[in-house]
């Protein structure tokens, strides 16, 4: 799973990016935390059975700090987007192969309007930053109306002929994209397109279809960075046309982790307030009282919040804690909740025990409840923040 920061230069993309991934080096010994130029590592946070449980946790794959357990994923820094990027211009052909890797996108958009269309500062206030959420998401939009577009007429008469099915040649178009054939079949649903007639589909059509499947294939969540410099009646204006958005200070929570990691200050990604705990100079007890009275207004600086809300609610994933000893919490080493996996919403233990190991998986007995003690069915649905011991034959 792969999450996608994308937007036009110079509106703070890669400030939340570096701020999301900071402490790379403390997560080396992760799963997939090897990283190039443009990917790194990042977390999600949930809260950590141990206090619940009031013991003392021994993270091995993940992070706990202070009940919160930060869970790696890896997040994409993607080409800065210029207007037709979809057909090469800019880094155009860089954007579109960082975007492939995606499974969802974070849009980090300019609030406060201090850069043009291109990304060139101007005044604060003079960029309507709607028109860079419109223009992303047609370039995105017209990539994929790209793609179809260039073979429509040879699959669309393999389909006609009643030999290939439409959602299956469809999704093999986009072969690397990540478009499954749910995806296809959710687009056709979406815009009730008659695929017995795709022969004849006009263009428009072509891109309504295109525009649909971007939309479910690789949502979109909107940021709006620099609020604390923005006009209030931008935030109000964007957020009464958009909804559902986050309000974000990037460079607010970069200087938080940087301050954390080198241990002035305690904090917690996600955390609504910070706690100094180093010598600071003037200079940095000014800068930390500006974003202290930022967080207080906007209950954190929502770099992280925006996380969350992409991986929990638009991706549908769920935290779940293996364990092999169910009395004490701990795995085969005596570590205490040492794992914490991201499920996808609707999984069922046999599916974790093929996450844990592939022959603990062949090999799947049962599962039991470890707050409970009791065994449950195959087939029940894991939750956001169970505790499960899986028992095969495999042990």
């Amino acid at each position: 799973m792969d999450v996608g920061i994308v937007g036009k230069p110079n509106v703070g993309k890669s400030t939340f990016f570096n701020a999301v991934t900071l402490g790379g080096a403390e997560i080396a010994n992760y799963p997939f935390t090897t990283i190039d130029s443009n990917m790194g590592a990042t977390y999600v946070t949930y809260k950590c059975p141990c206090k619940e449980l009031n013991i003392k946790c021994s993270p091995q794959n993940s992070k706990c700090i202070d009940g919160t357990r930060l869970v790696p994923l890896k997040i994409i820094d993607v080409a800065g987007l210029v207007k037709g990027a979809h057909s090469g211009r800019g880094l155009g052909n860089k954007f579109l192969n960082d975007l492939s890797r995606a499974e969802t996108l974070i849009h980090v958009v300019d609030a406060s309007g201090s850069t043009d269309i291109e990304g060139n500062p101007v005044l604060v206030g003079s960029h309507n930053p709607l028109e860079d959420i419109e223009f992303l998401e047609e370039e995105i939009d017209l990539w994929f109306f790209g793609i179809l577009n260039d073979n429509w007429f040879r699959f669309a008469r393999k389909v006609s002929s009643g030999h290939h099915d439409f959602s299956k040649i469809v999704a093999e178009q986009f072969t690397g994209i990540g478009i499954s054939e749910i995806n296809v079949i959710n687009a056709l649903r979406e815009t009730k397109l008659d695929t017995e007639k795709c022969m004849h589909w006009k263009e428009d059509e072509l891109l309504i279809f295109a525009k649909s499947l971007r939309r479910i294939s690789k949502p979109i969540t909107i940021v709006l960075n620099k609020v604390d410099i923005a006009p209030p009646e931008n935030i109000n204006a964007l957020k009464e046309k958009l909804g559902n958005v986050f309000t974000v200070s990037a460079e607010a929570e970069l200087v938080l982790r940087k301050a954390a990691h080198a241990g002035l200050l305690k904090y917690v990604p996600s955390g609504a307030s910070f706690e100094v705990t180093g010598n600071l100079n003037d200079k940095q007890k000014e800068a930390l009282n500006r974003i202290k009275g930022f967080m207080e207004k906007n209950s954190g600086t929502g770099v992280q919040n925006a996380i969350n809300e992409v991986v929990f609610n638009i991706l549908g994933k769920i935290v779940v804690y293996p364990v092999e000893d169910e009395s004490h919490m701990k795995d085969g080493k005596g570590n205490v909740l040492p794992d914490a996996y991201l499920m996808e919403r609707g999984s069922t233990p046999r599916d974790l025990a093929f996450r844990i190991h592939t022959d603990i998986g062949k090999n799947f007995l049962y599962a039991v409840n470890a707050r409970t003690k009791m065994r449950i069915k195959d087939d029940y649905e894991l939750q956001n923040g169970d505790i499960i011991k899986i028992v095969s034959a495999a042990r």
